[in-house]
């Protein structure tokens, strides 16, 4: 792998209260790719976070608006580079595969390589993050492709093109739903590494809550499905409808075919107010899954603007100068 000065490579590293381990990971990857430049973006710490990833040499910016996904869209709007590694600041993964990640990503090429976690200590998963992560992967898997695994991973490697032709709209924990929602729906190369996954060291603590963000990721993949999905999203709402609409009237037309009246009124105007309702959102699928090509399209050809052959051709700018200018 060439891995000269016309390559640049960003390591993005959102941070929220990690003061206890971000220097350990700005001085591992800065051992690991000495030719990246390190981006540190603090969250509102409330501890020293801030001064401890300048201390050990990082570029350190601030968001302020909370969530992890207003970080992540900050970065992948302020920095440019041609691949970049995010990864988070707790100490948890292994910079030992980066190198293997970027070597994946510029020989395949790849425009997302995953890191899938390979646990290296007994409480390095709780039973309720390992049990959640592998229901809404399977979930993505089903509805949009079932070639990614470890879809929560925190550690990726991104191509430009990836990051350029990303929308970013999650605020939270949710933006890895979105990152592997979209590198599937635009078909993208995709690659997995295998690398350790250990325990967040002593007095450090996980902003992940199982249940909260577990159903908020949830609710994105619901989200997802409606604007990525709608014809099968409002088909399926259709299809229901109709099996309500059809329990209640079928009862009444058989009544009305054997008395002659229909007794029960109310219940046969509510059987076709639904049956109603039931087309109704057959036919805002079929717009709407128009609209949905459009968009696609669009992103297509924002993503086809930064061609693959294009992270090997000198830049006007050696690698930290490009990444450090974008930040400023």
């Amino acid at each position: 792998m060439d891995m000269s000065e016309n390559v640049s490579v960003a390591i993005l590293i959102p941070c929220y209260n990690e003061g206890i381990t971000i220097g350990k990971v700005v001085r591992d990857f800065k051992e690991k790719l000495p030719m990246a430049t390190i981006f540190v973006y603090d969250n509102n710490s409330n501890d020293d976070t801030f001064e401890q990833a300048a201390k050990y040499g990082a570029i350190v910016r601030r968001e302020y608006r909370q969530g992890k996904g207003n970080v992540v869209r900050r970065m992948f709007r302020d920095i440019d580079a041609d691949f970049y590694v995010l990864v988070d600041g707790d100490d948890t993964y292994d910079a030992n595969v980066a190198l293997q990640m970027l070597q994946l990503a510029m020989d395949e090429p790849c425009d997302l390589v995953n890191c899938i976690r390979r646990e290296n200590g007994q409480d390095a998963y709780r039973i309720g993050h390992r049990f959640g992560n592998q229901v809404l992967t399977g979930i993505v898997r089903y509805i949009f492709g079932n070639i990614i695994h470890d879809m929560l991973s925190g550690y990726k490697v991104l191509s430009r093109r990836f990051v350029k032709s990303f929308p970013a709209l999650s605020g939270g924990f949710d933006i890895e739903t979105e990152l592997t929602v979209h590198a599937l729906e635009l078909s993208m190369p995709i690659a997995h590494v295998e690398g350790n996954y250990r325990s967040r060291p002593k007095g450090s603590e996980s902003k992940l809550r199982t249940y909260r963000d577990g159903l908020r990721i949830l609710l994105m993949i619901i989200a997802l499905l409606k604007h990525e999905r709608p014809l099968k999203f409002f088909s399926s709402l259709g299809v229901l409808l109709i099996v309500v609409s059809l329990a209640l009237g079928v009862p009444v037309v058989i009544q009305f075919i054997q008395t002659g009246l229909v007794i029960r009124l109310p219940t046969a105007i509510l059987a076709m107010g639904i049956m109603l309702l039931a087309f109704l959102s057959i036919v805002t699928g079929l717009i709407l899954d128009t609209v949905t090509r459009g968009r696609r399209e669009s992103k297509m050809l924002t993503y086809l603007q930064y061609s693959a052959h294009q992270t090997f051709m000198p830049h006007r700018n050696n690698a930290g100068d490009s990444a450090g200018k974008s930040a400023s």
